[in-house]
């Protein structure tokens, strides 16, 4: 590596961005498990579907996940759950 002050700066920069999005990922990922469990106890499916689709949307608009990677977990999810009314 480098001994220059913008590749240091670089370095803890990423470091810093890594973790924020691994953070992310793992809530996500949390969120989705969540929703895959109330739809087999079929209690609370509507509220967790929408935290874990805000979960998802939210990592999209920061470019930690791509758009259509978004959209297809959001429609997996939405295949999963019974239609409640």
């Amino acid at each position: 590596m480098q001994v220059h002050k913008s590749v240091i700066k670089r370095a803890r920069q990423n470091k810093k961005r890594n973790l924020r999005n691994v953070a992310i990922k793992s809530r996500m990922k949390t969120l989705i498990k969540n929703v895959h469990a109330a739809v087999v106890t079929k209690e609370g499916v509507e509220l967790s579907l929408s935290e874990a689709i805000s979960a998802i949307d939210k990592a999209a608009n920061k470019g930690i996940i791509h758009k259509n990677t978004a959209n297809r977990k959001k429609s997996k999810l939405c295949q999963n759950v019974p239609i409640v009314k």
